[in-house]
């Protein structure tokens, strides 16, 4: 499969801020610089620059242009918990740590109103950065009777929220937690990270029209790569 010019072009310049070419503060090219160089339209040399900003590797100030921000990415608490900003994704790729179908009692998480003897899909992931350093490691149990063919799907890519509304699953409502953790000695090992270290994580429930759960899922951050933000525009007077 091609890959999209757009994708292309934020590959090479994340490859650059990663090698230290592009160090911490540096001028990015500008839109109009990126649709000369590239051969692209505005549109795409737009997307290139936003998608940067929004994976924490660039900041963008109007009228003044973009810059590298620092390798810690910076995350705005409000993107990290809605569902159709989260599911864009950062740079990197998922690693499958596991994959199976199991009863929910045995499960990783607990799903919500679900028998013992549930059967559900068990998925865990690793996220890696471009330099293959782990970012975060994912969790997701599904009510099997909602997703029996999940495990044929590309794990890699899966994006849970857009597979189950294919397969017509209602889902009526998310409800999103964020649950301050300390890392015991399998998330530690899988992030690279102490033991009892203190972390951040993400927990998601997609619920369908009867209220019951159809997912959950939880996203835990490696500590120390990422800081958490809320930016607010200021009323005015």
């Amino acid at each position: 499969m091609t890959v999209p010019l757009y994708l292309q072009i934020r590959r090479e310049i994340e490859a650059q801020i990663r090698a230290g070419e592009l160090p911490s503060g540096a001028r990015l090219p500008t839109e109009k610089d990126l649709s000369t160089r590239y051969g692209v339209s505005r549109a795409t040399a737009q997307r290139v620059l936003n998608e940067l900003a929004e994976a924490g590797l660039a900041i963008r100030r109007r009228r003044h242009g973009t810059f590298v921000a620092d390798v810690t990415r910076q995350i705005n608490l409000l993107n990290f918990v809605t569902p159709a900003t989260a599911a864009k994704g950062t740079p990197g790729r998922h690693e499958v740590v596991s994959a199976r179908v199991v009863r929910a009692a045995d499960a990783v998480l607990t799903l919500p109103g679900a028998s013992a003897d549930t059967a559900v899909v068990e998925l865990v992931r690793r996220k890696l950065d471009v330099r293959e350093e782990p970012q975060s490691v994912e969790r997701h149990v599904v009510l099997f009777s909602a997703a029996p063919d999940l495990l044929n799907e590309n794990l890699e890519d899966l994006v849970t929220l857009p597979y189950l509304r294919r397969r017509g699953v209602p889902i009526d409502a998310i409800r999103l937690y964020l649950d301050p953790v300390t890392l015991g000695e399998h998330d530690a090992a899988l992030l690279h990270s102490e033991i009892g270290t203190p972390a951040l994580m993400r927990r998601r429930e997609l619920r369908a029209d009867d209220a019951s759960t159809v997912e959950v899922v939880t996203t835990l951050v490696r500590p120390g790569t990422a800081e958490f933000f809320l930016e607010l525009p200021v009323p005015a007077m």
